[in-house]
């Protein structure tokens, strides 16, 4: 055993492991986009394990609500981008790798040549649209993705898009969620989530990618893992490929914050696209047509001179009108305003 691998010697001692599956693991390169509480244990495992180069994409900063269950960052890691801490840490960690930081927001104009380099993708984002956008730029080039989601008490794993034998590919995102895009599900800040969840999901991710990457017959490959932290049960259920078919990406959502909105206001036309009780109640100005009803004003949205700003109260329901302008009007300037007006007060 060479002098490198003696930190390994635990899992190369497995049974059917040894030598030449550490190899693979050494000369491997993984993707990591999201760095929060399912990036943070998934690193840290593959790093450990002896992963030759991880990448780690993110455009966030740390914030003190993260620190429950992102493990990697500390209080003074507040306000620090999270692919510069961890970084560090993983480096520290595990000196023998390489770690490619990525401090940026993953959109369909980057997400392409971002996955280019990398062998296996595992995202560990906490929205639909980047989870959508993530599998259907793994379809389009061939790579497999590893799935991990979490909300509340319950959790989910899978690796999707895997070459099989016979030269098709196991079930992918759409097949399991075909319109996830549109789907309502708080993230973990509206929602909750225990905090040792994350951990064991993405724990998980980072066990489904040493067995990928070490040519293992037991994949999660058409099967969803999921765990209940509650009442400790698992079960792994299995997926079929549907008609879904993926010919290109979903175009992003853009988003602008409320301190860019506070200083060129004057520069968009402003909708709201909460329901009207919502709009009575409090509004930072605009129209108000509730994103339902979207449909019958086009018209009235393309004919306006100036780009849409849509706002709701966290930034799905705008989302959803930004996806819905951009179907029928593909050149219109629709912007989305970030984290909704409870972002205001944050």
């Amino acid at each position: 055993m060479s002098e490198s691998f003696e930190r390994y010697h635990c899992q190369i001692a497995l049974p059917g492991f040894g030598i030449s599956s550490q190899e693979l693991l050494k000369n491997a390169r993984i993707l990591i986009v999201g760095m929060g509480g399912l990036g943070c244990p998934s690193a840290q495992y593959l790093a450990s394990s002896g992963i030759g180069t991880i990448g780690i994409a993110d455009d966030d900063t740390v914030s003190e609500s993260n620190l429950h269950r992102q493990i990697l960052y500390t209080p003074n890691d507040i306000g620090m981008y999270k692919v510069d801490v961890a970084a560090k840490k993983l480096l520290q960690q595990n000196p023998s790798i390489a770690v490619i930081p990525y401090r940026i927001k993953v959109t369909s104009s980057n997400v392409m040549n971002l996955i280019s380099e990398f062998d296996l993708i595992i995202e560990g984002t906490d929205n639909f649209e980047t989870k959508c956008l993530l599998n259907d730029a793994c379809v389009l080039t061939g790579k497999p993705l590893v799935y991990g989601a979490i909300y509340q008490f319950e959790g989910q794993v899978s690796i999707l898009n895997v070459l099989q034998e016979d030269g098709s590919y196991s079930p992918n995102y759409r097949d399991i969620f075909p319109d996830a895009e549109n789907s309502q599900v708080p993230n973990c800040r509206e929602g909750g989530v225990i905090p040792t969840l994350a951990g064991m999901v993405g724990c998980m991710q980072a066990n489904e990618a040493i067995k990928y990457l070490t040519r293992s017959n037991d994949l999660l490959a058409g099967k969803l893992w999921m765990i209940n932290m509650m009442s400790g049960r698992t079960q792994v259920i299995k997926l079929k490929n549907s008609s879904f078919q993926i010919t290109d990406l979903p175009q992003t959502v853009e988003l602008i914050t409320f301190e860019e909105l506070s200083q060129s206001k004057d520069d968009f036309e402003i909708i709201d696209v909460r329901s009207l009780e919502e709009h009575e109640h409090f509004n930072i100005g605009g129209s108000n047509i509730p994103v339902e009803l979207l449909e019958q004003h086009l018209d009235s949205i393309s004919g306006r001179s100036k780009p849409v700003l849509f706002y709701c109260q966290s930034g799905k329901r705008s989302s959803e009108a930004v996806r819905k302008i951009k179907k029928v009007f593909p050149d219109k300037e629709v912007f989305s305003l970030k984290g909704g007006i409870q972002s205001i007060s944050q």
